[in-house]
């Protein structure tokens, strides 16, 4: 009897993906609360599961009571005659586990302990959802587009279906039926129904993982994406560094002709991605951070956090972007305000400061500003 009761255990632990020690504190609980309710017992009620094969009884039930000189309620009380059947040791005063025949237990009693246990195994079901995904939060999984409920499109992950929120999608992904797709754990909640995953496929740190995942570099700590700036669905920048001087870290994040960077794009279906060199040199960095474009001075303004980049005239609009695309994510990429001009506008403005700084001189100025002529000197030229 305990044998195949422990083998059916066994069996829902696996099924259900639960430890076979939360699997049998379930169903203690779930008897006790049966016996409770089908009996009206009072005081300390304890089931324990003999998880040793071999026992004629796969579960002992035992009531704690207080012994006592007069038994005033016998759910909570024994006399101490009766206790010394039990435990010899027993005096006045003391608790005494007494066993409960569990052949009393009736169908209707049965009943209500599968129902009790039924709903502790989904609770318990539950909560290693909700723990497992918990502790995933920050992470990339991979589910299956399964279905759309007015504008949230819902994620199978296996055993659950995760939610992408409308803000959390990129308006030009399609994301079709049975499509696969990677997707970023943003939040875990408890709900009436159960666990509720958010995931989103907007999140900056999306990058970082898919990047984690292709590039063993990055996994093993080698290289390090030191940030990230991104417009989902457009485009995207990281700045990347190594650890080892004899790793490029532009190199490895790129991959044997591009199949790494690759793998990215395509799972992001074709958002452009920049990777950039970190350097602790704000100005190099703000000048790799504007690739493509080559920056041809950068001047830094260290107490206002701003830099002022001077491009070729001819790579002005390509440093800025299209719709200030570029500027914009290399401002978020490094943490600086860039302001960019050309060699034209900067040699412009250098000039127009330098005549702005000479006052013009008006006649009366101009004659006052003459050298005097003394009458000596005109009687010499005269004579001359």
């Amino acid at each position: 009897m305990n044998g195949e009761f422990l083998e059916a255990l066994e069996q829902i632990a696996r099924d259900r993906d639960i430890s076979l020690e939360t699997l049998v504190e379930t169903v203690e609980s779930a008897l006790v609360t049966a016996y409770k309710k089908n009996y009206s017992a009072e005081g300390e009620i304890r089931v324990v599961i003999d998880t040793k094969r071999g026992s004629a009884s796969p579960f002992r039930v035992t009531r704690e009571r207080v012994v006592a000189e007069e038994v005033k309620n016998s759910q909570t009380q024994i006399s101490l005659e009766e206790a010394l059947k039990i435990n010899p040791a027993a005096a006045i005063g003391e608790m005494v586990e007494t066993p409960i025949d569990t052949m009393t237990f009736g169908r209707i009693a049965a009943q209500t302990a599968k129902q009790v246990v039924v709903q502790k195994i989904r609770e318990a079901e539950r909560r290693k959802i909700f723990d497992d995904y918990n502790e995933r939060i920050g992470e990339v999984v991979t589910g299956t587009v399964q279905r759309r409920e007015g504008r949230n499109i819902f994620i199978s992950l296996g055993k659950l279906d995760a939610s992408l929120p409308p803000q959390e999608q990129v308006e030009s992904e399609p994301y079709r039926h049975n499509d696969r797709l990677k997707v970023y754990v943003l939040e875990v909640k408890e709900t009436n129904k159960g666990p509720q995953v958010i995931v989103s496929r907007t999140h900056p740190s999306l990058i970082r993982r898919l990047f984690e995942l292709e590039v063993p570099e990055i996994s093993d700590g080698i290289v390090t994406i030191k940030s990230v700036a991104r417009e989902p669905g457009a485009r995207s920048k990281i700045a990347v560094t190594s650890r080892d001087e004899k790793v490029d870290p532009v190199g490895a994040c790129v991959g044997h002709r591009g199949s790494r960077v690759q793998a990215v794009v395509n799972e992001l279906y074709d958002e452009k991605i920049d990777i950039v060199r970190w350097n602790e040199d704000v100005g190099l960095f703000i000048s790799e951070a504007l690739s493509p474009a080559k920056a041809v001075k950068v001047t830094i303004d260290a107490d206002g956090k701003s830099a002022l980049v001077t491009v070729p005239d001819n790579q002005l609009s390509l440093a800025i972007g299209k719709q200030g695309q570029n500027v914009r994510l290399a401002a978020r990429l490094t943490g600086w305000r860039i302001d960019i001009r050309s060699e034209a506008q900067v040699a412009r403005a250098t000039f127009m400061a330098m005549t702005d700084g000479i006052e013009s001189l008006d006649e009366d100025e101009a004659e006052e500003s003459l050298p005097e002529i003394s009458s000596e000197t005109e009687t010499e030229t005269t004579e001359e």
